[in-house]
């Protein structure tokens, strides 16, 4: 199976929403991304290596569970880490604002 290859991100984004159609994945991943982003916040006023663990295991944990038992598909990070990790953060800008469903 050959890879698509995306230009930009704004040419990603539409196939990274398609990957998250059902609604129980986007709430895992939104979860997963509030998540990490607590525990990123909470290293940096403690310098508590641990919760960089916690960061990863969080963010991708909650992802992957969405995408295999969910979604019942491969995440996109195996062939697109930045762009996925960008979608992450967009998507739930897009929750918080209303733009998406969750």
């Amino acid at each position: 199976m050959e890879i698509k290859q995306y230009k930009s991100f704004a040419d990603f984004y539409p196939f990274y929403l398609s990957e998250h159609s059902d609604r129980t994945c986007r709430r895992l991943h939104f979860a997963g991304t509030i998540l990490s982003l607590s525990f990123l916040l909470f290293f940096i006023i403690t310098f508590n290596w641990k919760l960089l663990l916690a960061m990863l295991l969080c963010g991708y944990g909650f992802a992957w569970v969405g995408h295999f038992f969910f979604e019942k598909n491969r995440p996109a990070t195996f062939h697109y880490p930045l762009y996925s990790l960008f979608g992450d953060f967009v998507m739930a800008k897009d929750i918080v604002t209303g733009k998406i469903k969750l």
